[in-house]
Parts: C-alpha cells; structure tokens; sequence
C-alpha cells in the first residue's frame, strides 16, 4: 500500500495550502488570479445570503487583494467559467465544461416523470427563449394558481426554467442583482469546448483529482459528496485503482483514528510555510464545507447556523469562521447595513486560544478590510468574550 504518515501540524498546512490559504495573494492578484483561483479549486460555491456579501464573493475577497466582484462576471462573460452544479451551485472553469454532462444526465434521469402538460410548458419556455433571447423570470407572467407557501415554492414558470437548467437545455447568468437570465447554450459556450460525455470511470478520476488538488487530504465520502449528483459513481472503486498506479496515496495523520485518507503524492515532499495571515471566511467556504473535517485536522466545531431554530443558535445567524495561520481562532457574526454604511458585529466570539497583541492586530485589520469589502465605512461590536480583545481590536478601526 502506498501510504505515508503525517502529524497535524502537516496536514494542515497540505490543506490550507490546497485551499489557497497559506498566504493572502497566493494565486496573485487581478482579475487572472480570479481565474487561477476557480480553476484550481474547480468550484467557487454560490450562495443567495446577502446579510453580509455573498458567499463567492467572500470566498474569492479571502484569498485575491483589493478583488472587485466585477472581475468575476467579466470572466463569465468571456467564457472563461460558467454556472452549473456539480455538488452545489458553483462557478467552474469552462474547460470543466464536459464533466458537468454527467449531472445534467443524473438531472433528468432521477426527476419523477412529467405531465404533459408540465412538458409543453418546458417546450413553450424554451420556444420563447430561442425567438426573444435571454430571459429572467421576471419575463414570463405569473403563471401561479395558489398562493405561494414559501421560499422554495416556485410558480409553474420558473420550475420548467430550472428543469431546462438542470438538465443542459439552457444555461444562466446572473444580473446585478443576483437575478438569473437563462439563455441557450450556443449563446454561451465557446465554440471550442470540450462536449464529449465522460465516461463513468473517467468522470469519476476527474472529481477524485479536483478534491484532492482543492482539499490537499480528503476522505472518500467527500469525494464522494462532489460526485453524487451524477448517475454513476465509481469513486471508491476508482481511487484504490488511482493508488495502485501512484497517481494518487493513502495517508495516515499520527493520532487520528479514521477512514483512510488520501492525498496527490506531490504533496509528500513539499516545503510550505504559512504566512499566518488572518482571514475571515464565508460559511460556504471549501475549507468549511465540512462539519467533521474542520473536528478533526482543526480541533474546530462548527456549523452555520442560519439553517438552526434561532433559540438553538450559540454563536449567531451567521457567523463566519476566522482562522490565523493554522488556527481557527473565532468567530464573527456580522451584518452589513447597507443604508448607513455600518457593519454591525452582533458576536465576535474567541475560541480558547492565546492570542498576542500582533495576532490581534492582524485580526483587527481583516474585520476592518472586511467591513470595507462591504462598503461599510463603521463598524460596531455588540458583543465579545473578551473585553480586552475587543478593546485592542478597535484601536485597528
């Protein structure tokens, strides 16, 4: 068996590397290191939540200086990404394109069957699309009969929008407003890419390779997360032949009794140092996505707790990990109130971690570079553990 051993303190740097975490700047700066950025991870997830910017945005902002959210829609409309699910919303680079047929596939063969009147309205949308151009939904007339039952509940219209979405019959962008314009393919693929359907083992080795080079150490079932939306998965079966090849090995982390774990082998010989920058994270970050990873290479138990009954919270409706270094040694839960320019932190909670006065300055400085991101000029702390870190942190503002 090809494996090798690795205390904590490797494994977390070999992760936070992968994640684009060992420094602030890592892929450069601009909008080329946008582009860097999404291609290496192979997914940027999107997320609605606007209490503070939106999830793509802060997973970009932590890692690229001085990012303007505009860079990301210019590399749309170039072609360089596009959006599409592969175990979230995402945005992926275009030359990922082929691999997200494979979903679309999963989409339409795992979908109840339709009516045939849910069938004409998909043709008739499509129709109107193909002789009007792009459309949101906004364009098409309030097709609902009943009153809506909440958040998820769409009318007739925009369900055979998405239908056509997910399985591949037209494609999205996203206004400024966050709204999506659905539009054809033709419309918005290159002519050049790749759209030849994987087959399941090669679709399977291509998730396997984009976790590993994004997550630096994962196990199985989170690979596996990334691929379950398509119809088959041979991801189990796939990455012990991967092994077998020394494309890709097993790893043990000294004191952590697991699963197996894996890791691509450029990782064994590989000198990283940490710049022990601070970086306040989305709850939607790669590196947050799960709850047991972040337990058990970070000792840190989290979980976004917008989705939690608000008397079960502990910590906030949204509160956003920070990490220094290697540490993740609070967390922030935070709004911007956009009309007095104003980001309110309703609970800056440390974890019990020693923290000198120059991490706390750096902590300072990226609250204080956060709050500008949000186009808020002040910033207020409602609540803290901690008087004399508070206190320290608002001498940075």
């Amino acid at each position: 068996m090809n494996q090798f051993t690795l205390s904590p303190g490797q494994a977390r740097k070999i992760i936070l590397h992968a994640a684009g975490l060992s420094k602030r700047g890592q892929f450069g700066k601009g909008p080329e290191a946008v582009y860097k950025l999404i291609d290496h991870l192979g997914f940027v997830q999107i997320d609605a939540n606007y209490v503070v910017e939106r999830a793509h945005h802060l997973i970009i902002a932590a890692r690229i200086p001085d990012y303007k959210p505009e860079w990301l829609e210019e590399l749309q409309a170039d072609g360089r990404i596009f959006e599409f699910f592969i175990s979230d919303s995402s945005y992926m680079p275009m030359h990922d394109f082929r691999f997200s047929l494979p979903v679309k596939e999963g989409f339409q063969s795992k979908r109840p069957a339709l009516t045939t009147a849910e069938i004409n309205l998909m043709n008739s949308v499509l129709d109107r699309i193909e002789r009007d151009g792009p459309l949101t939904i906004k364009d098409f007339d309030n097709d609902r009969q009943e009153a809506s039952t909440g958040w998820w509940d769409w009318r007739p219209a925009k369900v055979a929008l998405e239908r056509l979405y997910f399985d591949g019959s037209l494609m999205t962008t996203r206004k400024k407003d966050f709204n999506k314009i659905y539009d054809l393919p033709l419309n918005l693929l290159p002519d050049d890419v790749d759209r030849t359907m994987p087959a399941p083992e090669e679709f399977a080795r291509h998730i396997i390779r984009r976790c590993l080079q994004s997550m630096g150490i994962a196990y199985v079932k989170e690979i596996h997360w990334r691929a379950r939306r398509a119809k088959t998965n041979l991801v189990k079966q796939e990455i012990q032949k991967m092994v077998a090849e020394g494309e890709v090995c097993e790893v043990a982390i000294e004191g952590l009794k697991s699963a197996p774990l894996y890791m691509l082998p450029v990782y064994k010989n590989k000198k990283i140092t940490l710049n022990e920058d601070a970086f306040i994270l989305s709850p939607f970050d790669p590196l947050n996505v799960f709850r047991h990873r972040l337990k058990d290479f970070f000792d840190f138990d989290y979980q976004v707790e917008c989705f939690v009954p608000e008397p079960k919270r502990k910590y906030g409706y949204f509160s956003l990990p920070v990490l220094l270094g290697d540490t993740f040694v609070a967390r922030m839960d935070s709004k911007a109130d956009r009309k007095k320019s104003i980001l309110i932190i309703h609970n800056l909670h440390f974890e019990p971690v020693k923290l000198s006065k120059e991490d706390i300055l750096k902590i300072g400085n990226a609250i204080k570079a956060f709050a500008t991101f949000n186009k808020c000029r002040e910033i207020t702390i409602t609540k803290c553990n901690s008087k004399q870190y508070v206190k320290d942190i608002k001498g940075c503002f």
